[in-house]
């Protein structure tokens, strides 16, 4: 008899369930989303489908029909009467015994949640610390799969050094992105952000970022920089699904535009509340 034990308890590995013998759980075999709502209505929920199916079709996981992804998420959040919510959702391979290589013809499974996107006045208004952590990544993350231990090891980092979010490096000292943000530097009147050819996630927020940026007139370059350029930046910010726009304050032992969130910063998050209206 094949044996299976979940803590203390031993049983027959042939009933387990499915959850158990997930590939998301095995391999961090898939992909996930995260969209949130403002005053109500979701925000451009057909843009995160959009990224979603490239990401489906980037692990090659077919049988996955996103109109139907779209319903769930709608009926999601209507039950859940939440108006300003995080709704997170994610598919894997599917469920079967532990083998790299899956089994053809394997159903994926979908999971969703709907939650209070709670309140980031006081990360808008006061900024936040940041610091610096290796980019250990694998080299496709335009795909938002679900192999998150090098983001979770940044973050645990940053925390232990008293810092909010964990600012990736890459092997030629170039920052990339924050391991659950976008990362922006005003230098001299310009914002600068990484392209999205040096392996970071299509952030639709940071598109939403750049949108604003423009309306403002404010010009954007899509250049990497290093971290003794962030440190000399004028103004640091953040691009986060569920708070916008984040002010940083602090970077590594650096204080950024005197502690205060910028000039620059302050008008952009104005200029991004527009959309959400």
């Amino acid at each position: 008899m094949n044996i299976a034990m979940i803590d203390d308890n031993m049983l027959d590995a042939d009933r387990l369930d499915k959850s158990y013998l997930d590939r998301g759980l095995y391999f961090g075999d898939g992909v996930y989303e995260v969209l949130r709502s403002y005053n109500g209505k979701l925000f451009v929920l057909d843009e995160h489908l959009e990224r979603f199916k490239n990401s489906l079709a980037g692990i090659e996981i077919s049988g996955v029909d996103v109109n139907e992804i779209r319903g769930r998420v709608r009926k999601a959040f209507d039950a859940a009467k939440i108006p300003d919510a995080k709704i997170y959702f994610h598919v894997t391979r599917g469920s079967a015994l532990r083998e790299h290589n899956p089994q053809l013809n394997i159903k994926p499974n979908f999971f969703l949640t709907v939650s209070d996107v709670g309140d980031s006045s006081k990360s808008k208004t006061k900024g936040i610390s940041v610091s610096t952590y290796p980019d250990l990544r694998w080299k496709k993350c335009s795909i938002k799969s679900l192999n998150l231990l090098p983001n979770v090891l940044a973050k645990m980092d940053a925390a232990k050094k008293g810092c909010d979010e964990a600012i990736l490096v890459d092997e030629q000292g170039l920052i990339t992105e924050g391991s659950s943000s976008a990362f922006f530097a005003c230098i001299n009147g310009s914002i600068h952000t990484a392209p999205t050819t040096a392996n970071i996630l299509p952030s639709i927020t940071r598109k939403y970022i750049i949108k604003a940026a423009g309306l403002l007139g404010i010009p954007v370059a899509e250049k990497s920089i290093t971290p003794q350029q962030a440190k000399n930046a004028d103004e640091l910010f953040l691009g986060v699904t569920t708070k916008d726009i984040v002010p940083v304050v602090k970077f590594d032992d650096s204080i950024i535009s005197n502690a205060r969130p910028g000039p620059i910063t302050k008008k952009l998050i104005s200029e991004f509340i527009k959309f959400t209206q």
